[in-house]
């Protein structure tokens, strides 16, 4: 289980495809300080374990292996080196909730339709694939974005809208995204419960 609240920016140094699974490596500083093998960790959204961690030239390496069909799942299949993703460790029990409850179990992809400045702030626009999963959204409601968590600002035929403060693009990997980029989400699952909730009532 995680937050939302990203804790820093790996860079990817490799990804590799091994047949049935593919090998990452991502550099860390906070979340590879005190790793175990076994740990969760939130890669762009997606809970990742740790397979090992390597030190090379003073910098710290976070090891994992990707089944295919997570690949498939995330945005992953368009990961390249050298690209910077957003890292969180797993929350511990007594510390606080800054964001909201965040699984790490990607609901699906999107493309970023619109990023600009506004103001002091920042426009995000997602437009969804498919437009069925407009029912998880509601204004002022909770999304995880490539695992950060965002507030809802506004919702339409096509997707959503979130707006962005400074901190936020410059702690998380959305200071290099654009449009066309494509992003994890994961909606908040109390609108999941709920809906299974009442389909089988």
């Amino acid at each position: 289980m995680f937050t939302g609240l990203v804790e820093e920016c790996g860079e990817v140094i490799i990804f590799s495809n091994h047949g049935e699974y593919s090998r990452l490596g991502i550099t860390s500083k906070i979340c590879a300080s005190n790793v175990k093998v076994g740990d969760s960790i939130s890669v762009d959204g997606a809970c990742l374990t740790v397979v090992s961690c390597d030190e090379k030239n003073s910098t710290r390496i976070l090891n994992f292996e990707l089944l295919n069909e997570t690949i498939k799942r995330t945005h992953f299949e368009s990961l390249m080196q050298g690209a910077k993703v957003n890292l969180e460790r797993a929350l511990a029990v007594g510390d606080r909730l800054g964001g909201h409850f965040v699984t790490g179990h990607i609901d699906t992809t999107a493309v970023i339709s619109e990023f600009c400045k506004r103001d002091e702030n920042y426009f995000l626009r997602i437009d969804l694939n498919d437009l069925s999963q407009s029912k998880y959204l509601i204004e002022k409601g909770s999304i995880a974005i490539n695992g950060i968590s965002l507030t809802i600002a506004g919702v339409d035929e096509k997707g959503f809208w979130v707006w962005i403060i400074p901190h936020t693009l410059e702690v998380t990997n959305l200071s290099s995204s654009k449009p066309g980029d494509k992003v994890n989400l994961e909606f908040d699952m109390i609108g999941k419960y709920v809906e299974n909730f009442v389909k089988f009532r």
